[in-house]
């Protein structure tokens, strides 16, 4: 049980048929990718707003200024001690805390699915992919959040617990991939944000890179992912070829 298009003009942004054929002979499992490991925030649920917002209260209950909510947008995906330590290091830990409370308040009313998400996460179940999420939030916020966007359960969630490095660094990607037994080379991460795509380059998996998330198409091509896919249907297209 599992745990906008490609610009078609564009080389850049399609999987390479070389490749897709080399993997499909390498797992005989007649799909490009056996293992698909998904980013969580910005990926598979719609959280942008509830992240953006709770940073914004925080800001104001600590009187912190002239912070650019342009800034903020590559904050998402990364350990909210490490963002708020480089802010401000003294009240990283309170202003975590705080995070925390009004973030919790709102998490079940403001997050949302992404269209076709559930759909896709199901096609690939039957397709026989085995699925993770690995995250650098916690376990339980995580599950929490894809019970409330009506995802189906993934049994493998990867969480900030997991590891003492995070993304950029594969650590996190390793564990997921020692977990369900399997090679670098038969797996795929799926993420809204560079560091998603610098974490799976340094894990020696391929990576795909969504722009319904916190990151532009241009932000995530600089990273050289596999591809770049504008809609949950291009995204399928590329895990559940014809």
């Amino acid at each position: 049980m599992t745990a906008s298009p490609t610009d078609p003009a564009d080389p850049a942004d399609r999987a390479d048929p070389a490749t897709r054929a080399s993997a499909v002979e390498l797992t005989g499992s007649g799909l490009p990718f056996p293992v698909v490991l998904f980013d969580l925030d910005g990926t598979l649920v719609d959280s942008i707003a509830l992240i953006l917002d709770s940073y914004r209260q925080v800001f104001a209950h600590f009187g912190v200024e002239d912070v650019d909510p342009g800034s903020m947008r590559p904050w998402i995906g990364l350990p909210l001690e490490d963002s708020f330590r480089a802010l401000d290091p003294a009240r990283a830990e309170a202003m975590t805390a705080h995070y925390r409370e009004v973030m919790l308040a709102a998490h079940d009313a403001m997050i949302r699915p992404f269209p076709g998400a559930a759909e896709l996460v199901r096609a690939l179940d039957a397709a026989g992919a085995r699925q993770g999420v690995v995250t650098s939030k916690r376990r339980e916020l995580a599950r929490r959040g894809m019970v409330a966007t009506g995802l189906p359960a993934i049994d493998l969630v990867i969480g900030q617990e997991d590891s003492d490095r995070h993304k950029p660094d594969p650590a996190p990607l390793r564990i997921a991939l020692e977990h369900l037994g399997t090679a670098p080379a038969e797996a795929v991460y799926v993420g809204d944000a560079p560091t998603d795509l610098q974490a799976a380059h340094a894990a020696g998996m391929a990576a795909i890179g969504v722009t319904w998330g916190a990151a532009d198409r241009a932000t995530l091509k600089a990273e050289r992912p596999r591809a770049v896919v504008e809609d949950m249907s291009a995204l399928r297209a590329l895990l559940l070829p014809p």
